[in-house]
């Protein structure tokens, strides 16, 4: 599946290396990785639940 998917990263990662996650969208479901272990298995969640999380995290309530 991660083959098919188009990972991103937030801007705000920077190049640094740091602890950035990356996140992939199919449909109505999310995927959310390490960047640095990309093969370590992956966090999977629905449209409602993705927009519930940026939600909170953009009214800082998490």
């Amino acid at each position: 599946m991660s083959d098919e998917l188009r990972w991103w990263k937030s801007s705000r990662s920077g190049n640094q290396g740091g602890n950035c996650v990356e996140v992939a969208a199919s449909g109505e479901t999310w995927y959310v990785r390490d960047s640095k272990s990309p093969d370590a298995g992956r966090l999977v969640v629905d449209q409602v639940a993705w927009r519930s999380f940026v939600g909170a995290v953009r009214r800082r309530t998490l």
